[in-house]
C-alpha cells in the first residue's frame, strides 16, 4: 500500500470523527449519532468500567470515614438508649431553660455545642482513641459497601438505561439503580455495621463487654446466632431510601452544573477550560453530593434511631425490648416522644455531609486517575 498524501489523512481523519465516543457510550457500543446543539440537551458520561467505579468507591469511602469517625462515635451513642440520661439531658434542660423560644436555628446551634462537648468529654475521660471506637469494622464496612454501591449504581445504571430508556439516563433511571445499589449494599453489610454499633455502644472500664471487634463477632454468633448479625437489616431497607433521594438529587444538580458547563464552553469541550474552572467545576460536583446528603437525611433519619436500637438489642423483662421496625418506632414515639426519632441528628449531619463531599469528591478524582 503506497504512502497517503497529507489531503487524504485529512479526508480520512474528517470522516472518522464521528465515531470518536460521539455519545455517551462511544463508537464500540453503537452507530455514531450527531448532537444537535439547538435541541433538547441529555447528560451524557464517558465510559467508566466497573471495576473503576468499584476501586474509587471503595478510595472515597475509607478516606470520609477516617476524617468523620469521631462524629459517627456520638451520633450512634445518641441514638441508642444507654447514654440517653448522659448525653440528652443536659441539651433538652438548655432548650427548655433558655432556648425555648428562640427558633430552631438556634436549637442546632445548641446541639452544635452539645456536640462538639460530647466529643471533648469522651477524649477527657476516654482517651484520644476512643474517638475513633469502631473505626476498624467502619472501615471494614465502608471500603466493601461504597465499593458496592457504587459498583452497583454504575453497572445497574448502565443496564437498565440500554434496557428500558434506548441508553439514555433519566431520573427513573437513577431511581432504580439507586435502590438496587441500596438493598444489595444493605444485604452484604449488615453485619459489619451491627459489630460496629455494638462497639461503639460498648462502655470503657469493668462494664466493657468485648475487648475487639472479633470478640464481638464471635459473642453475636454463640449467642444469638447467624441471624442475630442481620438484626436492623429491615431498618437499613428502609434506609436505602435515603440513598436513593441522595444519588436522584445529586444526579440533578450535576446535571445542572454540566448544562452550565455546557453553554459556557461549548458542548464538552473540556480543552477551553482552564485548571480553575475544572476545579471550581469538581468542588461544585463535590458540593453536590453533601447538599444532596443534607436533604436525605433531614427526611429519612428516624429509621437512623429505629436501626441502631434493633442492632443494639436491650433486654427488659427477660426479653428483647425491640422487636421489629413497626414495634420500634411504636415504643419509642410512646416512651420517648418523636423528637428521640431526631436523636444524634446533628452529629449525624456533621459527619455525613462533610463525609459525602469527601467521598464523592475523592470518587471522581480516582476515576479520572484510573479512567
Amino acid at each position: 500500500m503506497g504512502k497517503k498524501s497529507l489531503e487524504e489523512w485529512q479526508n480520512d481523519a474528517i470522516e472518522s470523527t464521528p465515531y470518536l465516543a460521539s455519545d455517551e457510550k462511544g463508537s464500540n457500543y453503537r452507530e455514531p449519532t450527531q448532537i444537535d446543539l439547538k435541541g433538547p440537551k441529555v447528560e451524557t458520561h464517558p465510559k467508566v468500567k466497573p471495576w473503576v467505579h468499584f476501586v474509587a468507591g471503595g478510595i472515597g469511602g475509607m478516606a470520609g470515614a477516617v476524617a468523620t469517625c469521631p462524629f459517627d462515635l456520638v451520633k450512634t451513642r445518641l441514638q441508642s438508649d444507654i447514654y440517653l440520661s448522659t448525653y440528652k439531658s443536659n441539651a433538652n434542660a438548655a432548650l427548655k431553660s433558655r432556648y425555648r423560644s428562640l427558633n430552631y436555628m438556634m436549637e442546632g446551634a445548641v446541639h452544635f455545642k452539645e456536640t462538639c462537648n460530647i466529643i471533648g468529654n469522651v477524649y477527657k475521660q476516654e482517651g484520644f482513641r476512643s474517638l475513633f471506637k469502631g473505626l476498624g469494622p467502619n472501615l471494614v464496612g465502608v471500603i466493601p459497601a461504597r465499593s458496592i454501591n457504587f459498583f452497583t449504581y454504575g453497572t445497574t445504571k448502565e443496564i437498565y438505561s440500554r434496557a428500558l430508556n434506548n441508553g439514555q439516563e433519566s431520573p427513573a433511571i437513577h431511581l432504580l439503580a439507586a435502590a438496587t445499589a441500596g438493598w444489595a449494599t444493605a444485604t452484604a453489610t449488615n453485619p459489619i455495621w451491627l459489630i460496629k454499633t455494638r462497639v461503639q455502644l460498648d462502655k470503657a472500664g469493668k462494664t466493657r463487654q468485648y475487648k475487639n471487634s472479633w470478640d464481638c463477632l464471635v459473642n453475636v454468633t454463640k449467642n444469638e446466632g447467624i441471624h442475630g448479625l442481620y438484626k436492623g437489616l429491615s431498618a437499613s431497607y428502609l434506609g436505602s431510601v435515603e440513598g436513593v433521594l441522595q444519588w436522584l438529587l445529586y444526579e440533578q444538580m450535576r446535571h445542572l452544573i454540566k448544562q452550565r458547563s455546557i453553554e459556557k464552553f461549548g458542548y464538552n469541550d473540556e480543552g477551553k477550560k482552564s485548571r480553575s474552572d475544572k476545579i471550581k467545576e469538581w468542588c461544585q460536583r463535590s458540593g453536590s453530593a453533601g447538599v444532596a446528603k443534607f436533604i436525605a437525611s433531614i427526611l429519612t433519619y428516624p429509621h437512623e434511631v429505629v436501626r441502631t436500637r434493633l442492632r443494639q438489642a436491650p433486654v427488659e423483662g427477660g426479653k428483647l425490648k425491640y422487636t421489629g421496625l413497626l414495634q420500634s418506632f411504636k415504643v419509642i414515639v410512646r416512651e420517648e416522644g418523636f423528637r428521640s426519632m431526631y436523636s444524634g441528628l446533628t452529629p449525624h449531619l456533621m459527619r455525613t455531609v462533610p463525609n459525602s463531599i469527601i467521598m464523592f469528591g475523592t470518587w471522581e478524582l480516582v476515576i479520572r486517575l484510573l479512567s
